[in-house]
């Protein structure tokens, strides 16, 4: 038998779960953990096109898709890079001022390519701690909604066999969950601030974290309070159960 007060906690600390899963999941599948805003800048319509061409060729460096990013309102994610650009654009008329947003995917090796002290100059000295901050922060989440779905087979588990005692376990994934969530928030933003220090945005191009990134890190505090509604009832539950079958002894 269950306490009502040791439910309640399991119930909201599983909406609290489910949250921050849903938030995180977002996050990592959207582009707006930063986002630079750009000057206006007239430029003809051909050289739009060859800029939209390069932006798009997957094989291109750091810093040319970075300077282009710059220029054109680019936004930046764990999996994608984006530009804004005109909607419709013709090498024989001025570009439209509606806008469109333009987006490339990261390939799996580029997740993994080395970082140089001088982006997109492979001569130059390698920047290992740009390079691991870089890897991290896309593997951490994965790690984190990897350690979710597997609390939630211990969940599942404790229900079949009627046992309040892996909610310890329950509790500690998503401890390591939240923890997980917060490193790749913390590895992104460390990552950025070295690259602008190495290739700095031109004057007048201000940069700002995006609602993607506030998504990831929104999902840490609800993480940890999962983690703690779970512990929390699943010690209680273990001092109660003792004290009565204590009781029952004497």
């Amino acid at each position: 038998m269950v306490d009502n007060r040791y439910a309640t906690a399991l119930v909201i600390g599983t909406v609290l779960s489910l949250l921050a899963t849903v938030y995180l999941s977002v996050a990592v599948g959207t582009q707006q953990w930063y986002q630079y805003r750009s000057p206006p800048m007239k430029r003809e319509a051909s050289n739009l096109t060859g800029l939209i061409d390069e932006f798009s060729n997957g094989e291109i460096d750091e810093k040319t898709y970075s300077d282009i990013m710059y220029r054109q309102n680019g936004t930046l994610g764990l999996w994608w890079r984006c530009i804004l650009v005109p909607s419709q654009y013709h090498w024989y008329k001025v570009p439209e001022l509606k806008l469109e947003t333009r987006c490339v995917s990261f390939t799996l090796p580029q997740q993994f390519a080395l970082k140089y002290k001088h982006p997109g100059n492979p001569s130059s000295e390698e920047d290992l701690l740009r390079t691991y901050l870089w890897r991290s922060q896309f593997l951490l989440p994965l790690v984190s909604l990897a350690l979710v779905f597997l609390s939630g087979l211990v969940g599942v588990c404790a229900c079949l066999c009627r046992s309040f005692t892996p909610t310890i376990g329950v509790g500690v994934l998503h401890l390591l969950a939240g923890l997980a969530s917060l490193g790749s928030v913390c590895c992104f933003l460390a990552g950025m601030d070295l690259l602008h220090q190495h290739f700095m945005p031109p004057d007048g191009v201000e940069g700002s974290m995006g609602w993607s990134l506030y998504l990831a890190l929104i999902s840490f505090p609800l993480q940890m309070m999962a983690a703690t509604l779970f512990l929390w009832a699943a010690k209680s539950h273990r001092k109660s159960y003792t004290r009565m079958t204590a009781y029952r002894v004497a």
